[in-house]
């Protein structure tokens, strides 16, 4: 699963991400906080700390590094973007939305509180997102921040994460009868409910390089083939995958009828576009050449991950 210099690049990254998040989540009120309630935020760390693989800052900072950016920046944009993932966690593990039990081997946010709490700490997960991200440290240039906070409000919002989350709760019959969804349908729902962040954790790494429009254009490229990629493994996972291993149950969305590429393409055919997505994106990073090596392992272990 990746080559050994990715997954040390893996591992350092993840850690400096948890330990930069472990400070962003400390009981000091900030300039402009009044308190931070001790409830709230054991709730926030409890969604936030002790786990995952931190792919997503993983991506920030080594599309970063294509472009010579400063890693303590790159790693507190990672930051921010790995509050909104894990603030997304909370949410959809909720009774209303996934109604899961375990996360990353552990009680869920709702489980571990309650319900009321696991919904603000969400929200409080992904304000404090915005606020990490407009901080000075993150880049010199305003400019560049407001880029950054515009790009993550939209992968995170309406148009992307949250848009794409209400399109798969309508796929399971919530709020109308029950269709079969197109393929075509499928991917814009994934694009966006997963897709979204990921392509975002890319089109970061070069908006803090302040890449010029050709090189936008190709990572662009390689973050969609991943965004994609991302979600069929997950899916397979579902279908194939241990539960002591995804830290989750697996078979899930397989028994709820999820719409899903693997649910109508079938699992060869599935795993056959996923092989076809990780060409596309080492394809993307031609114009880099070696120095996007660790780029493409990390679309080879997106692809070939076990949890």
């Amino acid at each position: 699963m990746g080559s050994p210099d990715f997954t040390d690049r893996l591992t350092a990254t993840a850690t400096e991400t948890e330990a930069l998040l472990e400070r962003l989540l400390d009981g000091a009120a900030l300039p402009g906080e009044t308190a931070r309630p001790k409830r709230l935020l054991e709730a926030m760390r409890s969604g936030a700390l002790g786990g995952g693989k931190r792919i997503r800052p993983v991506l920030v900072v080594e599309t970063a590094a294509l472009f010579g950016v400063a890693r303590s920046g790159a790693l507190l944009a990672g930051a921010a973007l790995e509050l909104v993932h894990c603030y997304s966690l909370v949410h959809d593990d909720l009774p209303a939305m996934d109604d899961d039990d375990l996360r990353r081997g552990k009680p869920t946010v709702h489980r571990a509180f309650d319900e009321a709490t696991a919904i603000l700490a969400g929200d409080a997960l992904l304000t404090l997102a915005f606020d990490v991200m407009a901080r000075d440290e993150v880049h010199a240039d305003a400019k560049v921040r407001i880029a950054l906070v515009r790009e993550l409000a939209r992968a995170s919002g309406l148009g992307g994460m949250a848009g794409g989350q209400m399109l798969d709760l309508a796929a399971e019959g919530r709020f109308e009868p029950r269709r079969a969804l197109t393929e075509s349908e499928i991917v814009t729902l994934q694009a966006m409910k997963t897709g979204a962040l990921i392509r975002f954790a890319c089109d970061a790494g070069a908006i803090l390089g302040e890449a010029d429009m050709a090189a936008r254009a190709s990572i662009a490229r390689y973050g969609a083939a991943i965004g994609q990629a991302f979600q069929i493994a997950d899916d397979l996972l579902d279908v194939e995958g241990d539960s002591a291993l995804l830290g989750k149950a697996a078979g899930k969305d397989a028994a709820a009828g999820k719409a899903t590429l693997v649910a109508i393409l079938g699992v060869n055919a599935a795993r056959a576009r996923l092989d076809a997505l990780i060409a596309d994106a080492d394809a993307a990073l031609a114009p880099f050449g070696a120095k996007a090596d660790i780029l493409r392992a990390a679309a080879r272990f997106i692809a070939d991950r076990k949890s």
